[in-house]
């Protein structure tokens, strides 16, 4: 997928997801097959408040490109120097979140909509940030939206077409509503409909799970990339899976254990030398739990885990997990 000056390789990205999606996992996902990632939501108006911890989200490094740095607010001038500030850290694009259902996310900002997926209630607002924005970088800019607010206003397909106008140069569309946050099943449809509405690339987000669904929604929808989501949690490896079956049809095995193991070690490594190992380690508890997950005595396992403080410590748990398959 062509995305302004760099082309995007393979069909699968990962989303930003909240508390996940840092420097180390972005990394890992790529080095599985993740052809594009996007950091973590970065607030525009602690960006230009200049608050320490919102520039440690913005770190890219050279092994993830393309990336680009996801801004949240709803003020399009503070959305425009986020972006310029933003540009210190040299993102390939600039995403503007729109879709994030948290509450917290919907009642920030100075308007009387909020924030994330609430900027949907205000369809001409959306476009005004996206035009601030695109003034403000020389990147592309792109745009992240649901299916709309709630039942009563779905309007993915108008808000995607002012978003375009204003000078968008890509569309990324979860299919449920804000009301729905994560359930019942994605609306692909919706996607289908922005696809064919706009001339910018789109990109499919909402229950893609393995690589079969990925071909699905590529196939339902026309869309030109799927984005992946919670099923990348402690399952990055699942970007290899699409590549493979996208481009030969293979279905491959699940990692094994021994590897499973290997990457979880190496992603809370990796944690561990970016963010320094105690706070690393509070973060990695629930990285673990999702690499634990399905094994027998997962539960047992989970809750050693979440006692993890040190990585001295999640190497006696991977060395416990591994004792019990020896004696199976």
């Amino acid at each position: 997928m062509k995305l302004g000056s760099f082309t995007i390789e393979g069909r699968a990205a990962l989303a930003p997801m909240a508390g996940i999606t840092d420097l180390s996992f972005r990394q890992l996902c790529v080095d599985f097959g993740a052809g594009y990632v996007v950091t973590e939501m970065v607030s525009a108006q602690g960006l230009t408040y200049k608050n320490y911890k919102t520039n440690q989200l913005m770190k890219l490094s050279d092994s993830e490109r393309p990336a680009a740095i996801q801004l949240f607010g709803d003020d399009p001038d503070y959305l425009a120097r986020a972006a310029e500030i933003a540009m210190h850290f040299s993102p390939d694009a600039i995403d503007i979140n729109m879709g994030c259902p948290a509450p917290k996310v919907c009642n920030s900002g100075g308007n009387a909509h909020g924030s994330g997926s609430a900027l949907m209630k205000d369809p001409e607002l959306c476009g005004r940030i996206v035009s601030a924005v695109k003034s403000a970088v020389s990147i592309p800019v792109t745009v992240k939206i649901r299916k709309g607010w709630d039942k009563n206003s779905i309007n993915a397909v108008q808000v995607a077409q002012i978003c375009e106008a204003a000078g968008a140069d890509a569309i990324a569309v979860h299919g449920r509503t804000r009301e729905q946050m994560y359930q019942p099943s994605a609306d692909w449809e919706i996607i289908a409909q922005v696809k064919q509405a706009v001339k910018i690339p789109v990109i499919g987000n909402g229950d893609v799970t393995d690589a079969k669904s990925a071909a699905a929604l590529l196939e339902q929808t026309g869309c030109d990339l799927v984005m992946v989501g919670r099923a990348a949690m402690g399952n990055p490896w699942i970007f290899r899976e699409i590549h493979a079956y996208l481009t030969a049809g293979t279905i491959l095995p699940p990692p094994t254990l021994n590897e499973r193991m290997l990457v979880m070690m190496r992603h809370i490594r990796a944690m561990c030398e970016d963010k320094g190992e105690s706070r690393a380690m509070r973060e990695a508890r629930k990285h673990a739990g999702w690499y634990l997950k399905g094994l027998k005595n997962a539960a047992s396992f989970r809750r050693d885990a979440v006692q993890m403080e040190t990585f001295e410590d999640m190497e006696r748990l991977v060395q416990l997990v591994m004792e019990q398959r020896e004696t199976e």
